[in-house]
């Protein structure tokens, strides 16, 4: 029995595939990369907008035609679209076999089971569940790094997010198995741990009464890898405490991801976001003059019900003053149940891609600048793989480069380095998005 796998969205449902593999290898089904030759075919999907939406649905009926011209006898739909569509999905497409909703992932054997004796089958799941130390996983990505899921849900109920309702509200994992499974991932090799949940500043809240990310990372700083990086991290308990631990601790990446969403105090509020702009500010700047070397990444939605073109001017000044390191920007997504569908002063497709390309372009032109000013310094650089065409090239990533998001480093004439190496480089030239570099001496 083979099956075969398409996980689509972000590294936190990356994990939830990755341990339905770990289940489905250990009960002795083979993997296979080609869906031709897969008995069973499981998509995990993406629904937090509606583009990833179209490429769940489309990815789904790209897979059903394996029914007829490939070996595939069951196509089982798992993820975040199952979990808000529910059975509509089966009635609405019959070539698929099973749903198993975000909190049933660990049903997967029993969804396989059911749709090979001839039964559709429909396994949401009531509870909210995660994974621990001593679940069954298969990594999927490269050897020398991991995304590590330290909680699952949230409770913040932005007015614009639909997670709360796909994940549910937030449950920890206790630091010991957190632990575990770093200490574990080490011994395979990793040298790059990424920490991710909804909010990774809010983790331990269930558990303990408290945010406890930095004992936490306290802990996991004593274990034998070289990066520990931090995503997902909200500005309302990005505390002292855990920007004193970032500047002290060689081993915690100066990479600090922080979604804001917006500088409007108006929109800010509609969004349900308890920060406001001078808040951010005092963040912002207290962040830079504590952690050497810091790199800021965020995310901004542009279009929100209600945003005028002052709102939207404040956002751009924003960005113009803040000179972020990384920016990605994002038109906003109506999505059904969440508390802005019905907002009032919905704002057109045309004027939202307008703001959108107005921003990107801005933003393109301070992160080259931000680059560029690099030249000649020195970084760390894990390798990830060699240019095909020009052997002599290889690109990694630095410290300030998340996997998958960011940008790479680019190093000329280096006939040596393999991928999980880490080198020290020389900035020769910084770009938008990429930097050029040289092997340092």
């Amino acid at each position: 029995m083979k099956a075969g796998f398409v996980s689509l969205g972000c590294a936190k449902n990356l994990i939830d595939t990755e341990v339905m593999l770990g289940i489905m290898q250990e009960r002795g089904i083979e993997l296979t990369a080609n869906p031709a030759e897969a008995d069973i075919l499981i998509v995990n999907t993406c629904a937090f907008i509606l583009s990833a939406k179209e490429e769940s649905i489309t990815t789904i009926l790209n897979l059903a035609e394996y029914k007829q011209t490939g070996r595939c006898r069951s196509l089982i739909v798992a993820g975040c679209l199952t979990q808000i569509y529910k059975g509509e999905l089966l009635d609405e497409m019959p070539e698929v076999d099973a749903l198993i909703g975000t909190r049933a992932w660990n049903r997967i054997m029993e969804a396989i089971a059911e749709t090979l004796s001839g039964r559709r089958v429909v396994l949401i799941g009531e509870r909210e569940i995660i994974y621990d130390s001593k679940t069954p996983r298969i990594r999927t990505t490269p050897p020398y790094t991991a995304y590590v899921k330290i909680a699952e849900g949230c409770n913040n109920h932005c007015s614009f997010c639909s997670i709360p309702l796909i994940r549910g509200r937030q449950i920890s994992r206790p630091i010991e198995d957190i632990k575990l499974e770093v200490e574990e991932l080490a011994r395979q090799g990793v040298k790059e741990i990424n920490l991710i949940a909804q909010d990774t500043t809010a983790y331990g809240t269930d558990l303990y009464g408290r945010p406890k990310l930095v004992e936490l990372l306290r802990e996991l700083v004593k274990v034998d890898v070289h990066w520990i990086r931090i995503l997902y991290a909200y500005p309302r308990r990005f505390t002292d405490e855990l920007i004193d631990l970032i500047a002290a601790e060689p081993k915690i990446c100066n990479y600090v991801d922080l979604p804001l969403q917006h500088a409007s105090n108006k929109i800010l509020k509609r969004m349900n976001r308890p920060d406001t702009r001078e808040s951010i500010e005092v963040l912002l700047k207290k962040i830079r003059a504590k952690i050497p070397g810091v790199v800021i990444r965020s995310t901004f939605i542009v279009g929100f019900p209600g945003e005028t073109e002052d709102d939207f001017q404040e956002l751009k000044d924003f960005l113009r003053e803040q000179q972020l390191d990384k920016v990605g920007i994002f038109t906003y997504s109506r999505e059904e149940g969440t508390a802005a569908y019905d907002f009032p002063e919905q704002i057109s497709e045309e004027v939202m891609q307008e703001r959108y390309h107005d921003l990107m372009s801005m933003q393109s032109l301070i992160s080259q600048e931000l680059n560029e000013a690099l030249g000649g310094q020195e970084l760390e650089v894990l390798i990830e793989n060699r240019d095909e065409e020009v052997p002599q090239v290889v690109a990694g990533r630095s410290y300030r480069d998340a996997p998958e998001v960011d940008g790479l480093v680019y190093i000329e004439n280096d006939g040596r380095s393999k991928a999980g190496d880490i080198v020290r480089v020389k900035v020769l030239a910084g770009f938008v998005y990429d930097i050029a570099a040289e092997r340092a001496t």
